[in-house]
């Protein structure tokens, strides 16, 4: 199997990367943080005029076209330059629930303002005891006229503080873990009844927890089967999962790149620490961990077009467990090679492990992934 870029995903690789050479050093990114809502609308506004805002979406919609594999490179150079804004929330999640379900007249409304910067979003799944059970929902959504009234409370909305519309799940009928009975509702984030309470997260970003008081939306607002949104879910999460998984292994490419910089230059006993080879050897695992993370982390990016939901589901599940594991000992490694140093807040490696703990906990802990794919039988099993 051929796993070489094409000419086009190289050169979209190469725009991505110079672009963010050039804007997005670890001062700047400092900077970045500091702004409101946490990230930069100036970088923001950089991706939507390099086209990287549109990329996912279909040239009929104003987009690219492009697939898995072009989230791939793009989630991997922002997991490099540990970038703060919010293309996950964004383009991943919030197109995905757009390209695979919206009507022509949600696609029309909202993907022009995802592609030229305008407009961002905030996915509210997570409920306070549903932990990773994406149909565990007691949030609900019931029928008033034509159409709904939202109730209910969602945490660690990533982006939910900034967002302009929140893509909510609600549940229209059954009980609270239900699998049947659950709806996917844009909702605008500033509509009467909603409350957000906003805080930074420990890896830099931003997320809120929002409250939903008798927030009233239109039948315009259900994404889909407002009964039957569970498939719905299941694919964007699993999308959500892949470029995670992506921008994991940019961020330990890097954290692996810093950290054999820093063994080379740090000085002990009159001699650099690189040259003992008990090091050399760390430094060799953690290269071993992170090629197995990128091996299936394109396993992943291609399952995403299987057309089995089990079969990518399990092939997702399975890419989570291995670069949960390769991020964890890279990240560990990579901090006690640094020493003291390495747990400051001025030191960057510090901040690449923080991010890369926060992704092994999103949508889905190792634990929680390796279960799935025990019970679905497949390739960990």
């Amino acid at each position: 199997m051929d796993f070489d870029l094409s000419e086009e995903q190289r050169l979209l690789k190469e725009s991505v990367d110079g672009l963010l050479a050039d804007a997005y050093d670890f001062d700047a990114r400092k900077k970045y943080m500091k702004e409101k809502g946490g990230w930069s609308k100036a970088l923001w506004g950089k991706l939507a005029e390099q086209g990287l805002l549109g990329l996912p979406f279909a040239e009929t919609d104003g987009g690219f076209g492009a697939g898995a594999v072009e989230t791939m490179i793009v989630m991997e150079a922002l997991g490099k330059a540990l970038v703060v804004e919010p293309y996950l929330a964004t383009v991943v999640v919030a197109g995905g629930f757009l390209r695979h379900g919206g009507s022509a007249e949600q696609k029309a409304k909202y993907i022009p303002g995802i592609i030229d910067g305008s407009k961002t979003f905030g996915f509210a799944q997570l409920e306070k005891n549903s932990r990773y059970d994406l149909f565990d929902v007691v949030t609900t959504a019931k029928k008033k006229g034509d159409g709904w009234v939202i109730d209910g409370e969602k945490f660690v909305v990533l982006n939910g503080e900034n967002a302009d519309t929140l893509v909510v799940t609600a549940r229209t009928k059954g009980g609270q873990r239900d699998k049947a009975g659950i709806g996917v509702f844009l909702v605008p984030a500033d509509a009467k009844g909603v409350t957000r309470k906003g805080y930074p997260t420990q890896d830099g970003l931003h997320a809120a927890d929002i409250t939903f008081t008798n927030v009233e939306v239109g039948a315009d607002a259900a994404i889909g089967d407002p009964e039957n949104g569970l498939p719905l879910i299941e694919r964007v999460a699993d999308e959500a999962r892949i470029a995670l998984c992506a921008e994991a292994v940019g961020a330990m490419d890097e954290s692996l790149k810093e950290t054999v910089e820093y063994i080379k230059t740090r000085k002990q006993f009159g001699v650099a620490i690189g040259s003992f080879q008990s090091l050399q050897h760390r430094a060799a695992d953690m290269f071993v961990a992170l090629e197995q993370a990128r091996s299936m982390s394109m396993f992943a990016t291609m399952a995403s077009d299987f057309a089995d939901a089990k079969e990518r589901s399990s092939a997702v599940a399975a890419a989570k467990v291995q670069v949960g594991k390769s991020l964890k000992f890279v990240g560990q490694q990579s901090i006690q090679l640094h020493g003291g140093i390495g747990m400051t807040m001025e030191a960057k490696i510090g901040h690449y492990f923080k991010r890369l703990t926060m992704i092994e906990n999103t949508l889905g802990d190792t634990d929680y992934h390796l279960r799935r794919v025990s019970e679905g039988g497949g390739l960990l099993a």
